[in-house]
């Protein structure tokens, strides 16, 4: 099994809902396609080199937000400790959507995702972590 990591710094940023054109042509909404590229960026610098995976694929996402400053101090040292999950918008399959970004550059195709864990957190660094678990093909051989 091979595991690539990397982080996507920034706030995350959910997928918004496609943009129309007077004719019916679906296209992404700035905001969403500036993270996806943002995302693209940060896998190829961290692996420049490294061709789509081939085999199955289990994803997981931490999605670490600002801590609110209209918090007590309290509750902000214990959301540094990623001790308060949070619970507030984006929705956290919007989040997970962004992996979109990565077709054809990560993997072949979103279909050999097989498992994805995601969950949004607090942090001090606001940031997405991103986590690729993938079974490579050799793996595979003694299953019929």
């Amino acid at each position: 099994m091979t595991v690539l990591e990397f982080t996507v710094p920034g706030e995350p940023v959910a997928k918004g809902r496609p943009r129309f054109t007077r004719t019916g042509f679906a296209y992404p909404d700035k905001k969403t396609d500036k993270y996806e590229n943002l995302v693209r960026l940060a896998y190829v610098e961290a692996y420049p080199d490294r061709k789509p995976a081939e085999g199955p694929i289990r994803v997981v996402i931490t999605a670490f937000f600002p801590i609110l400053k209209s918090w007590s101090k309290k509750k902000q040292a214990a959301a540094s400790g990623e001790q308060i999950p949070k619970v507030t918008k984006p929705d956290l399959d919007n989040l997970v959507k962004v992996l979109d970004a990565l077709n054809k550059i990560a993997w072949i195709d979103d279909a050999q995702i097989y498992g994805i864990e995601a969950r949004k957190t607090y942090s001090e660094r606001p940031r997405m972590e991103i986590q690729i678990f993938v079974q490579e093909e050799k793996e595979n051989d003694g299953i019929n």
